[in-house]
């Protein structure tokens, strides 16, 4: 079943100076959908577009069969989307439990619900009366997916939440996002560190110069000499 669905999009920053152009993508319920590409692919801006912080000129984006093409940020929740910055995703001074009661402020059953992502987030509990300035970096991340969660969404959007972390710390991040999978939620990844990427992920879309290069199974594509010597740093094996 397909939870999130993207048409012919061309979005940017300006006006008539698009920096995606024709881009589709299909991300099913209940999967991992990675999207991979150079430094300057439109990577980051596609998921800013879905999320109706960038300008959208021609295509439509499809959240199951409702048309949210454009919609304003602030309504995409009610439609159950949830999108998690890749910085500035969490509010510094205030402490894990305040975080995530802001975030619970319109929830009929608050007190419930935030049980239940300390129960998903264990570590988060430990800690719930420490400013969120004070967590580490994977900490603040975990932070950051469990306020996005809070209110239920179908489909969540996270754009590079391992950067700036060791690779220990970065690969415990994507288990993570892979994790929500299992709770039924939709999840559309933007990621930098594309081998760990596509161990988590279902389906992979590259980028590059804002246009569909290639997709596939995710492990197809970490499989495919060529593509990686093109897109993902490979070498060549080149026959004696």
């Amino acid at each position: 079943m397909t939870a999130l669905r993207i048409e012919q999009l061309e979005a940017g920053y300006v006006r008539d100076l698009p920096i995606l152009r024709n881009v589709d993508l299909t991300a099913e319920h209940a999967k991992l959908t990675v999207i991979i590409g150079p430094n300057g692919a439109g990577k980051s801006t596609l998921i800013k577009a879905i999320a109706g912080l960038v300008p959208v000129s021609g295509g439509r984006v499809m959240l199951g069969e409702t048309d949210i093409t454009g919609l304003r940020p602030d309504l995409m929740g009610s439609h159950g989307l949830a999108y998690v910055p890749q910085t500035d995703n969490i509010f510094r001074h205030l402490t894990i439990r305040e975080n995530l009661m802001l975030v619970l402020r319109k929830s009929t059953d608050r007190t419930a619900r935030l049980e239940e992502l300390y129960d998903l987030f264990p570590a988060l509990r430990d800690k719930r009366g420490d400013r969120a300035g004070a967590l580490s970096g994977g900490q603040r991340q975990m932070l950051a997916v469990a306020m996005a969660l809070a209110n239920r969404p179908s489909v969540i959007l996270l754009d590079e939440p391992s950067a700036g972390l060791s690779p220990k710390i970065a690969g415990e991040v994507l288990d993570l996002t892979r994790g929500l999978t299992e709770q039924g939620v939709t999840v559309l990844l933007v990621e930098q560190n594309v081998k760990q990427a596509l161990r988590v992920a279902d389906h992979c879309y590259i980028l590059a110069e804002g246009r569909n290069q290639i997709d596939g199974p995710a492990a197809q594509i970490a499989a495919d000499p060529v593509v990686g010597e093109i897109y993902l740093g490979g070498k060549r094996m080149v026959a004696s």
